[in-house]
Formats: C-alpha cells, structure tokens, sequence
C-alpha cells in the first residue's frame, strides 16, 4: 500500500501518537482523561481529519472480538460468585513445602488460571493471597510477585480467551481453540517451567530460609481471608469483603441463638449425646447453685467457685443440636444443597463451553451462549452481574480498532514492513529471529494488542505467500512473542501493574516492586522464554 496524501498522513499520524501517549500514560498531566477516552479521542480525530470516513470507522470495529471478551468477562463473574478464585487461593497454601514449592505453585496455579480467565483476573485476584502467604513464611514476597505476573503472562498465551492480544490473533487469524491450544501449549508449558527455574536460581538465598528462621508468631492465612476477596472486572483492583455461602447460610440460622465466635467455637465441636448433654447440664446446675451461695456466705471449693469453663459448654451445644435439627435447621441445608447445585452447574456450562470452542464452535457466540445461559440458570436479575463487566475495556477496544484502522489507511505500517519483510521471513531461523525482536520493542513501545493490530495483516500476507502451514505459524509467534514481551518490563503488560498496585496498596503488608528490581528478572526472562517457546511452536 502506498503512502496517503501528505495532509493524510500528518493528520493520521497526530491522532494516532495521542491515542499511543494517553494509552501508555493515562495520566498524562496535560490531558489526563485515562486510556478509555483517550482511545475515543483518537478514533473522533481519525473521522474529523477525514482519514477515515464514519462508515469506514463504523466497519473497523471488529465485533466478533468484542462479543468473546463480553462473553468470557460474563463468565468470569459467575465463576468468582461460584468461589472458583476461593479455591485458587487455598491451592497456594495447601501443605506447602517450603518456600520453593510455594514459588512453583505460584507459577503453575497462575499460568493455568491465567490461560482460562485471562492474566489481568488471576493477578487481581491472587495477589493479596501470594502477599499474606510470603508473610506467614516470613519472606520477602518479591519473588512470588515476579512469579505470579510473569507466569500469568506465560499462561494467558495459550488460549484465545488467556488475553485481548489472542483474541484479535484466532478470530482474524481463523484459528480454532484446539489448533491455537495445541500449537502454544508446549511452549507455555516449557516457558512457565524455565520462568520458575530463573526465578530459583535468581532468588535462592531468599528462598532457602529455614523454618526456624521464619517468625514464630506469623499468621496464618485463615479461611476468612481467603474468602475475604472478589473479583471486580469492572474496577480490575477493587476488592469487597464476602463471606462463603455456606457460611452466610450457617450464620444466618444461629444468629438469633449466639454471637459468631460461638458458631465458630461449636462447629469444630462434635454434637453430644443426649447422656452427655443432660450430665453435663446436671453439672452446670450444681455448679451454679454453688456460685450463687457462694454470694450468702457459704463455704465452696475453688472448683465450685468458678465454673465458668462449663457453662458456655451447657448452654451453647444443646442449642447447636436443637438448631440443626430445627426447622431453621433443615433450611440451612436445603440452602447448601442448592448452593452447590448451583456451584455445579457454573463448572459444568464452563466446562462446556470450553469443550465447545475445542470442537471448532465460533468462539464468541459459544461464550455468549454460556453466558447468557449462566444468567438464565442463576434465577435472578441480570443486572448487578452485568454490572460487573468492563464495558469500559469494551469502549476502549472499540475506539483502538477505529484508531488502528485510520493510521493503516496512511500507508506507513505498510511502507515500514515493506522495509523489514525480506529479513523477517518465518521460513528461516534468521527471519523468526529479527521478526521477534521487532514485535519485542514493539509491544513494550506501543502495547501489544495495537502492535498486533498493526502488524498481523501483514506478517499473515507474508507468511501465506510461503505455505498455508507458515500463514498459521506466523499467527501463533506474533501471539507468543506480544504476549511474553509483557515480561521485559513493569509498564510491558497490564498484569504486572496491577501485581504492582495491587501490592503497593495491600493494608498491613504492603510491598513496593520497583521498575528495576522487575527489570533485572524480566529482562533476561523475556529473551529465554522467548527463544526457547519459538523452537516449540507448531
């Protein structure tokens, strides 16, 4: 494609560098209006400068795309309301060996996570989990940041849905979930593995701590605050307190009857026996007379005196046996019952339409589909789950494919791979190489879905003039070399500022990931994982 008339291209390119600065800076100080609107502003500019025409801006935004991230977004809350990211967080610390399987499960637990729910939700959602883990170690919880954003950015690589980037790549690329899943996963197996390895060796005298050195009043990470997180996809960072279902249903039963301590007292208690019930009854009695004439004067022992040990005993458990087999009792456990009915069926359409997108479905009405069968299932008004979408995200998409579009139709994306095609073939191991490096600084300049945007196309066109095999490999490197660029830098992917945010604002254990300390690891990282997924990919 040749270059547009100069006015063209000047107009095109000024609306697109604002589009660029306000996506990678959105808080610039002379405009901050944040990436949502700055995508908007750019797509306005293209139509006003005339180098796109409204219905050619119309035309530019790519629906199918827009409707797999709603479905999937739409998915995600029902599985968080399913206690699916509950689960997650216990993983971490179930029966952890010491800091180095704490790390590798970290990065296992969050590639896997991050390929089905996409890398910004799973750092959301695990962070203060890696945070409160590395404190009951008593360790400094950098290593495990490190771990769980690259590794997330590793593991969304593998699917369509695990980032936006992907689902620009297999919806324009027509690749199926199966053939993209097939063709990725062993490298994204391969990277995560050699990730944690750098990540050992980087931090080995952080992660050798022994357990008598760990600080002997360090909390436990209790079941409270496991579930004392929610996934937001409409704020991505903010978290609200909740309480499991179950728990919500126990309590709401018994709160008439005693305070929560109690509950929490009697319910690793087992029930007693109507024998032991009325002796131990028959005790508090006697001890209570006791007390009571104690008061008048009479002569007790110190036994009688203070019986205090037993009467929470006497009083509560009765009471726990008689709520339980209670009216309010049998609701308790109709409650639960269809609460993990429920639970049930969210894993099942999810399992689903996974197994759907494998079998070649088209990926975005099988995950409306899912959706909205999700919504129909749940028996209540759609509208506090939908709220929860980021339509923001979807915005911000509609106004990039606008902006994208409009700096094509300049001619110079064009015009620079015209200069770059003969070196960047991907039937030589040399083209492969300085194609990478290319999309490499591309992604951390301009972020990987506009590089994406920007040079799919066109390295798709290349690779097609070779063999149609080359067409399909060309797709899968530019999805595993944008994604895994991510890695170079704290700015190179979403995922790792919200780890970043996330830590920075954590209440009581606060963590500070400076741009350095990620660039130390993520640099040399980012060139490993890179070189070895590119002999993987197939």
């Amino acid at each position: 494609m040749a270059l547009a008339p100069i006015s063209k291209v000047v107009l095109g390119s000024i609306a697109f560098v604002i589009f660029w600065v306000l996506a990678v800076f959105p808080a610039v100080p002379f405009l901050p209006i944040g990436r949502t609107a700055g995508s908007l502003l750019g797509a306005m500019l293209m139509v006003i400068f005339q180098v796109l025409s409204p219905d050619q801006a119309y035309d530019a935004i790519d629906l199918p795309i827009l409707g797999l991230l709603f479905g999937t977004m739409v998915v995600t809350v029902f599985l968080e309301k399913a206690n699916i990211f509950t689960y997650l967080g216990k993983l971490l610390s179930w029966k952890t060996r010491g800091a180095k399987d704490l790390l590798c499960r970290i990065c296992l637990i969050s590639a896997i996570s991050s390929a089905f729910f996409t890398n910004d939700t799973s750092c959301v959602v695990l962070t203060e989990f890696v945070l409160k883990i590395a404190r009951q170690h008593n360790l400094p919880p950098y290593p495990f940041l490190l771990a769980l954003a690259s590794s997330a950015n590793i593991g969304s690589s593998a699917t369509p849905i695990g980032n936006p980037q992907n689902l620009v790549i297999a919806i324009q690329g027509k690749i199926s979930f199966g053939k993209f899943l097939t063709g990725i996963l062993p490298a994204m197996l391969v990277g995560v593995a050699v990730n944690a390895l750098l990540l050992i060796i980087m931090y080995w005298k952080v992660l050798s701590i022994q357990k008598d050195e760990e600080n002997p009043v360090s909390e436990v990470v209790a079941e409270e605050e496991v579930n004392s997180h929610v996934f937001s996809p409409a704020t991505m960072s903010r978290f609200t307190s909740f309480n499991s279902q179950d728990y919500n249903c126990y309590q709401d039963s018994t709160t008439s009857i005693q305070n929560s301590s109690q509950v929490h007292a009697l319910r690793n208690q087992s029930v007693p026996s109507v024998s032991e019930v009325q002796m131990i009854l028959s005790r508090t009695k006697d001890s209570t007379t006791n007390s009571n004439a104690s008061k008048e004067g009479t002569n007790n022992t110190k036994e009688d005196i203070n019986p205090t040990r037993i009467v929470p005993i006497a009083v509560d458990i009765p009471i726990e046996a008689h709520v339980m087999h209670s009216s309010e009792g049998k609701e308790y456990m109709s409650r639960k019952w269809k609460g993990v009915l429920w639970k049930s069926c969210v894993y099942v359409i999810t399992l689903l339409m996974l197994i759907a997108m494998l079998f070649g479905l088209n990926m975005a009405w099988t995950a409306i589909a899912a959706a909205i069968t999700l919504m129909v299932l749940d028996f209540k008004d759609a509208s506090p789950c939908l709220e929860k979408v980021s339509y923001s995200l979807l915005i911000f998409f509609c106004g990039m494919f606008i902006t994208i579009d409009g700096f094509k139709n300049t001619g110079i994306p064009s015009a620079l791979w015209n200069l770059m095609e003969p070196f960047s073939r991907v039937d030589h191991a040399s083209g492969i190489a300085i194609l990478a490096i290319v999309i490499l600084v591309l992604s951390n300049l301009a972020s990987n879905v506009p590089t994406v945007l920007l040079l799919g196309g066109r390295v798709a066109a290349s690779a097609a003039a070779i063999s149609k095999e080359d067409e399909k490999r060309a797709w899968l490197i530019l999805a595993w070399v944008s994604t895994i660029a991510g890695n170079l830098s704290l700015l190179g992917s979403a995922a790792n500022l919200i780890v970043c945010e996330q830590a920075r604002r954590a209440p009581n254990h606060g963590c500070t990931l400076t741009f350095w300390t990620h660039l130390k690891f993520g640099l040399p990282s980012t060139l490993i994982v890179t070189a070895i997924g590119l002999t993987l990919i197939r």
